[in-house]
């Protein structure tokens, strides 16, 4: 990205032409709803030209930095054939990094990926590992390689996408569930633990896709069998999912563990409270968001969890303030960025890169 502006230079100028940084991200093109690359494009400084994926610009095209995020993505297809084209893509790229000495930078979405893959898939996931020249982390408890170059840039918040609605007010008693639905997830728990709550002011509105249609099935039984739950088992516009999320007293993401979450993180920049696991990240956001923000339930989920949360969280709203969430400025996340691509393009680079 660009270079921090001089004394008698303006904010915001254009850097001169050899500062300037191509970075081919591994995200497709924007699509209209609010994505990753949106933020990528959106939060890059002046001197930063900010390419999308695709094979012949990865192949072929002229960029000074591959920025990796989901490396999985790369060689996952669902047929033998798709694989094996994906698979010899992948190969063809690692060729061009090495004979163009590109650097690579990854940032770190999960802490494993849900599938592992096949053996070669597997083999180049480990080479590209190898090639990686720093790391991002968006939660300084994430577990990196050992000696490895590392930055830490948080998520940058959603305020900017959603900025506040004074019109829409939390519901008392309505729970809110939203994202990618999978039994990993903890769906199924949440659906028992909330029927073993005996409030009829209580509500659970479950929004997302879901490609399980075993788990599809059961929502949708339960839904049926219990009215104070609502379930929505498809892709909703960005405008929709909003305004669920501020109808919501409490959203509950009640997986067995939690890394990072964008889920957690939409739901604080609309401020509305989150119910969470507890783990290294969910305390570490507690304390960056601060008090009646994120609850945490231990092991699993029960109803006293829901209750406690939901009363605490009433509290919190009878203050008036708002989650802390300045460290994740979108212009601030995109200028850590700008410094972890000067670290790693030759021409620019220079000094450690801390963590």
């Amino acid at each position: 990205m660009g270079r921090a502006t001089g004394p008698d230079e303006p904010a915001g100028a254009e850097p001169p032409a050899r500062q300037r940084i191509r970075v081919l991200h591994v995200l497709p093109a924007p699509n209209g709803t609010t994505q990753y690359v949106d933020h990528m494009i959106g939060a890059a400084p002046p001197g930063t030209a900010v390419l999308t994926f695709s094979w012949p610009r990865a192949v072929f095209g002229a960029y000074d930095v591959l920025h990796v995020h989901w490396p999985e993505l790369l060689v996952r297809q669902r047929t033998p054939v798709g694989r094996l084209i994906k698979v010899a893509l992948a190969y063809t790229l690692l060729l061009r990094l090495e004979l163009t000495e590109t650097p690579v930078v990854r940032t770190v979405h999960d802490v494993a990926p849900d599938e592992q893959g096949h053996r070669l898939a597997k083999s180049f996931l480990d080479t590209l590992d190898r090639r990686t020249a720093l790391w991002i982390r968006l939660d300084p408890t994430t577990q990196l390689p050992p000696g490895v170059r590392s930055m830490t840039i948080p998520h940058g918040h959603y305020r900017s996408v959603f900025p506040p609605d004074p019109r829409i007010r939390p519901e008392a008693g309505r729970l809110f569930l939203f994202g990618l639905i999978r039994r990993s997830k903890g769906v199924e728990r949440l659906l028992d633990v909330f029927r073993a709550v005996n409030d009829p002011v209580m509500r659970l509105t479950i929004v997302g896709r879901s490609s399980d249609l075993r788990l599809t099935d059961r929502i949708e039984a339960v839904a049926a069998a219990d009215d104070r739950i609502e379930a929505r088992l498809g892709s909703v516009p960005d405008d929709v999912l909003a305004t669920e999320v501020r109808r919501a007293e409490l959203v509950v993401l009640p997986y067995p563990d939690m890394h990072s979450s964008g889920a957690a993180l939409l739901a604080l920049s609309l401020d509305r409270p989150v119910l969470v696991p507890r783990s290294a990240a969910t305390d570490a956001l507690a304390r960056e968001v601060g008090d009646g923000w994120v609850f945490m339930f231990d092991s699993v989920l029960q109803p006293a969890d829901l209750l406690r949360a939901v009363a605490v969280a009433r509290m919190t709203r009878e203050r008036g303030t708002r989650p802390y969430l300045d460290e994740r400025d979108w212009e601030r996340v995109g200028r850590r960025h700008a410094e972890a691509y000067r670290k790693v393009v030759p021409r620019l680079a220079g000094g450690a890169v801390g963590s």
